[in-house]
């Protein structure tokens, strides 16, 4: 997987329904260049968050000024933090002002990783991008990559020659509205999954 031959995922990738992006987004590849290095892995598990009908949505109750990102284009980065210390990073779907967007969960390390353990302060490579704050640690994610234009440098997802295995279909984990919403995609039988 080097740059040259994997060109970032153009914006109309990103402009279909949240459901279909997220379960498309899985297989595909997050890259990180930073200051001189490169971080990739593998995207791994999703869940979708949506405009109308789900008030797990950060965008259920209107734009604000965290939640800005979520209304612009297609194919933008949103970052935010969590129990202020965890990033958390989606990717905004659908039609500017829809407020709609994926949350990535969990990533097959592939790329960079000695710069991850250091990151993360740990050795463990299961653990290492399982959940999405291990992830933005790992991959050096955080509030300055917020409206972040996907299509380019330095942060990317690019599709390779993977096939896509079997996808696992379940409700989302650690909100408490919306709870029985089944949009929680993940890759069955890989290690790398937050939660089975």
């Amino acid at each position: 997987m080097k740059r040259t031959h994997c060109q970032p995922l153009e914006q109309n990738f990103y402009s279909a329904s949240t459901v279909e992006v997220a379960r498309s987004l899985l297989g595909k590849v997050l890259v990180h260049e930073t200051e001189g290095e490169v971080t990739a892995g593998r995207i791994v598990e999703v869940e979708a968050y949506l405009s109308h009908g789900d008030e797990a949505c950060h965008a259920a109750r209107g734009q604000t000024a965290r939640n800005a990102p979520m209304f612009g284009p297609a194919g933008t980065a949103y970052v935010y933090l969590i129990y202020g210390i965890h990033y958390c990073f989606n990717v905004v779907t659908g039609k500017v002002g829809e407020g709609e967007a994926v949350l990535i969960r969990a990533l097959e390390p592939l790329l960079g990783l000695q710069t991850m353990f250091r990151r993360r302060g740990s050795d463990n490579l299961k653990k290492l991008t399982s959940g999405p704050g291990n992830l933005c640690r790992a991959m050096g994610i955080n509030l300055t990559h917020n409206g972040h234009d996907l299509r380019y440098p330095p942060l990317y997802i690019i599709a390779d020659n993977f096939q896509t295995a079997e996808i696992v279909t379940t409700t989302r984990i650690g909100i408490s509205s919306a709870v029985n919403l089944p949009l929680r995609f993940y890759l069955a039988h890989n290690p790398y999954v937050s939660r089975k």
